[in-house]
């Protein structure tokens, strides 16, 4: 895993990179911008000061499974409660990828959006997000110090949200057709056509980085060190792979309800997952079962953060700091499958060995997950010789492989 130090200074970079080319976005706080420590321009957006009387109401934007109201399941409902307590009604639109988030954030209709880090930059540089004030969400001390201030989630030591939980990216696999358990992402690539036809993939431009992450491995003569840092050679590579891997899928998945139909209707056998997906699969009798593959895998760590156009904005941090609360927080990662971002969580889980199997606090296992990033041109991995690859380019090269 790159360096803390290393992938703060990409981040200075990438909010450089990203708030020249944020268009479709303005910025109405008439506040301009200012200037960061390394010398980027940021939207010159404020934190919020103090707590109102609540608005009535917050629409919050969120990955499935984060914000249950008991419509899924009566007894799965941490909505209602929040309600009663706060007078915030709580409106919820789920989004399938980060692009999709960042698309609807732009709006500027919604109140709290669930952004993974390969979003993050990109609100902040747009201005849809703003700075948020830590001290208004009493949970926050006890959030894992190892997620906050973190090259995602902050700038310049400026917090830009709450961190949520987090988890890898996981191999899933049909136990009665892929034999024997798969333990390498070779199952999806180098012997991917076993699954002819059965293979499925995630429908966004940093899948790439799960290729990237396999040569790492596999071709180290490329000498890819971060797979969100890919020069254009490195980045061909990757595109090279996904290309001849695509002779092999059947279908590129997006949406989490067609994944679970394609594993239990047999037409998907074999590909990359949550977690959630894989405890819904396995609740509607699929036969599947997850691993983390040997290479390590890339992953997430999902941050809560506040719309710069919201006007609901203390429904907003009530919000935040119910959905991080330790019951709430552990209440969610034991549904969706993740590790939760509150340390108090572990204690209220329903099944006691919850963190320990999702690893809550093993900074070790996590070293060899590569959270979600955004590809910018100062290459994330500290080289200064080359310029790498940015996100614009990751997009222009999975047109290519979704084509070919």
């Amino acid at each position: 895993m790159p360096s803390t130090t290393t992938l703060r200074l990409g981040a200075a970079a990438a909010i450089a990179a990203l708030a020249l080319s944020a268009c479709g976005s303005s910025d109405d706080s008439g506040g301009g911008s200012t200037t960061a420590s390394g010398g980027f321009q940021v939207p010159d957006l404020a934190p919020l000061d103090a707590l109102g009387e609540p608005e009535g109401s917050v629409s919050v934007l969120a990955w499935p499974g984060y914000v249950e109201d008991g419509s899924t399941d009566p007894a799965v409902d941490w909505v209602s409660d929040f309600e009663k307590d706060t007078g915030c009604e709580v409106t919820v639109k789920t989004f399938g990828t980060s692009d999709e988030a960042v698309q609807l954030m732009r709006t500027g209709q919604y109140d709290v959006v669930s952004a993974s880090g390969d979003a993050t930059l990109r609100l902040i540089a747009a201005g849809d997000v703003e700075p948020v004030n830590t001290d208004l969400v009493t949970n926050y001390p006890d959030i894992f110090d190892s997620l906050k201030d973190q090259p995602w989630n902050s700038v310049d030591g400026q917090m830009y949200g709450i961190p949520h939980g987090r988890g890898a990216n996981l191999l899933m696999y049909n136990t009665e057709e892929v034999t024997p358990a798969p333990d390498s992402w070779s199952a999806v690539f180098d012997d991917a056509g076993s699954q002819q036809g059965k293979v499925t993939a995630y429908d966004s431009p940093i899948y790439i980085a799960d290729a990237a992450l396999y040569l790492m491995a596999t071709q180290p003569e490329l000498n890819i060190k971060d797979p969100y840092a890919l020069d254009e050679e490195q980045l061909a590579a990757a595109v090279d792979l996904l290309k001849t891997q695509s002779a092999n899928v059947g279908e590129y998945w997006s949406d989490y309800l067609k994944e679970i139909q394609a594993f239990k209707s047999g037409s998907s056998t074999v590909g990359t997952t949550w977690q959630v997906i894989a405890n819904l699969a396995q609740a509607e009798d699929a036969p599947v079962d997850v691993v983390l593959p040997k290479e390590g895998a890339t992953g997430w760590s999902d941050t809560w953060m506040v719309g710069a156009k919201s006007e609901a904005k203390t429904c907003a941090y009530l919000f935040m700091d119910h959905i991080v609360s330790p019951k709430v927080n552990a209440a969610i990662a034991e549904w969706f499958g993740e590790a939760p971002a509150n340390a108090k969580a572990c204690d209220e889980t329903a099944d006691p060995k919850h963190c320990e199997v999702f690893h809550a606090e093993d900074e070790d296992y996590f070293s060899n997950v590569y959270y979600w990033n955004t590809p910018i041109e100062a290459c994330l991995d500290g080289r200064t010789d080359v310029k790498c690859t940015d996100y614009a380019a990751w997009t222009k090269a999975w047109t290519e492989v979704r084509n070919s």
